[in-house]
């Protein structure tokens, strides 16, 4: 990618004004101009998504539901051959620009077994009924009401499947022991920054999943920011299990 396109995706980063009445609409507002351009910037600022991915011990025959896909790269982070071995793959988003970028990829990887629905993270149910694994790549701290697209995740997921999760966050003034611990800078100037563009890091993801999951894995860890050579911005990638008896 050229260094024109990535000035076009700074420039709705931050400048463009969001608009739009409902959530939906005001994603698309947001990436309806950068689309085209999300991958190749995204990777250099969105950290941890490939390992997040290959952090799964995906099991044969199972259903995928990605929370907030996108244009479909999680998919290409998992690999052909993880692939062939799933029953089905949702991405689930609201912005319809960027499923549009995933029903290309689909195509030209001639994919069949994946599939894309515009639809809502917190309501979603997958045709299949139920999912072996949920995940979110950035996704949690776009949704308004992230508390219940996590419920929602532990709804349709089958007892002992997985939850993935990379994002933007900011630890709790007094995190839990053995976590990251932020300063004052960090806790307050992030979320200022990102509240520009409709994205919400926040100090309470990881409690919440941990009051709902058995926790497998997690690393805290700090993301350079194309183009701002000093700064570095925190990120967390997770994995849990649903338990087979809720306690």
């Amino acid at each position: 990618m050229s260094f024109l396109a990535d000035l076009k995706v700074l420039y709705h980063l931050a400048f463009k004004r969001v608009k739009g009445d409902d959530h939906a609409a005001r994603l698309d507002s947001f990436y309806s101009g950068q689309a085209g351009a999300y991958d190749d910037f995204r990777k250099r600022l969105l950290k941890g998504r490939q390992e997040m991915v290959a952090s799964i011990p995906f099991p044969d025959n199972a259903v995928w539901v990605d929370m907030g896909g996108g244009t479909g790269a999680n998919v290409e982070f998992a690999g052909n051959q993880t692939l062939a071995r799933l029953q089905h793959v949702h991405l689930v988003d609201l912005s319809k620009s960027l499923l549009d970028v995933a029903k290309q990829r689909i195509q030209e990887n001639t994919w069949t077994n994946v599939s894309t629905s515009e639809a809502d993270a917190t309501t979603f149910t997958p045709p299949e009924g139920s999912a072996d694994v949920v995940t979110f790549s950035y996704s949690l701290t776009m949704i308004p009401d992230w508390f219940a697209a996590i419920d929602n995740a532990r709804r349709i997921l089958k007892p002992g499947g997985m939850i993935g999760v990379v994002d933007f966050y900011i630890a709790r003034k007094y995190p839990a022991m053995n976590r990251v611990s932020h300063n004052w800078f960090t806790r307050s100037f992030w979320p200022s920054w990102f509240s520009n563009d409709n994205v919400f890091p926040s100090a309470d993801h990881l409690p919440y999943l941990d009051r709902h999951f058995e926790c497998l894995q997690l690393t805290e860890n700090r993301a350079k920011v194309p183009y701002l050579p000093f700064v570095r911005v925190p990120y967390y990638t997770y994995l849990g299990r649903l338990p087979h008896v809720d306690s």
